[in-house]
């Protein structure tokens, strides 16, 4: 796996933990600490986040598998029968 996919697969990790993190603090069972512990790892989970996007929107972007077509005028011949 490359680098930007291997950070573009954390990156959708970090989001679906943040997800279901939210749906399971709203759980009435949790106790108070295990909701603040929730909420802490919520929040260092948020920075790894943030830390991935930016490393993200900095790199270069890719360029294209195959170099773009560029079309010229074709140069015209004249057949003739004999």
């Amino acid at each position: 796996m490359t680098q930007p996919e291997v950070l573009d697969q954390n990156i959708r990790a970090l989001q679906e933990w943040l997800r279901n993190a939210w749906q399971q603090l709203g759980d009435p069972s949790l106790t108070a600490f295990s909701r603040r512990e929730l909420r802490n790892q919520m929040k260092q989970c948020s920075a790894d986040l943030r830390m991935h996007l930016q490393a993200a929107s900095e790199r270069p972007p890719e360029p294209p598998a195959t170099p773009p077509k560029t079309f010229a005028k074709p140069a015209l011949r004249l057949l003739a029968w004999s």
